[in-house]
């Protein structure tokens, strides 16, 4: 299915904390609403409307003695205005990933180039603890890979999450 780049982005309450991610998504992994379960896009059912889990068939069986070789990859950026080290934003990003496991099954394959970087302008005048922003970090992050699946245009041979809410079974 089709994929696309998604945004998200949180001011932390009344504190001046901005945390934001932007991902582009292109999976080999199903792509699932971390608070419904519900998979927005993946492999395809034969019939065309439905999916049929990934992590499933693969659990049954398939592609386990020789899987595909593939070039898919989902990257990122996670960006905060706190005043962050180089460690400290390092751990971000590695906190970010755990919004791409939030959404997509399965993730870090080795067909997957799946690869946050993280940046910290280092403006936000209070001081915050990088682990709290690596929290918010995987919400945002799981948040734009929701949004690069929702938003995404399909072109022929390749729907996307909207082609399919439009259309169920146009697309076998």
């Amino acid at each position: 299915m089709k994929s696309g780049i998604g945004t998200a982005c949180v001011l932390v309450g009344k504190t001046g904390l901005v945390v934001a991610a932007l991902m582009a998504v292109n999976a080999v992994g199903d792509i699932y609403d971390f608070q419904t379960g519900k998979i927005l896009a993946g492999a395809r059912s034969p019939d065309g409307k439905g999916f049929v889990n990934s992590m499933d068939t693969i659990l049954c069986g398939y592609n386990v003695a020789s899987p595909a070789m593939s070039s898919n990859t989902t990257i990122g950026v996670v960006a905060t205005n706190a005043d962050l080290s180089k460690t400290e934003i390092t751990k971000v990003a590695q906190m970010a990933h755990d919004g791409l496991t939030r959404t997509i099954n399965p993730v870090h394959t080795q067909f997957d180039g799946d690869t946050i970087f993280g940046l910290a302008t280092g403006t936000l005048k209070i001081k915050v603890s990088a682990g709290t922003v690596g929290m918010i970090a995987a919400a945002v992050t799981a948040q734009a890979v929701i949004r690069a699946v929702m938003e995404a245009e399909g072109i022929p041979g390749l729907p996307s999450y909207r082609d399919l809410q439009s259309s169920p079974g146009l697309y076998p």
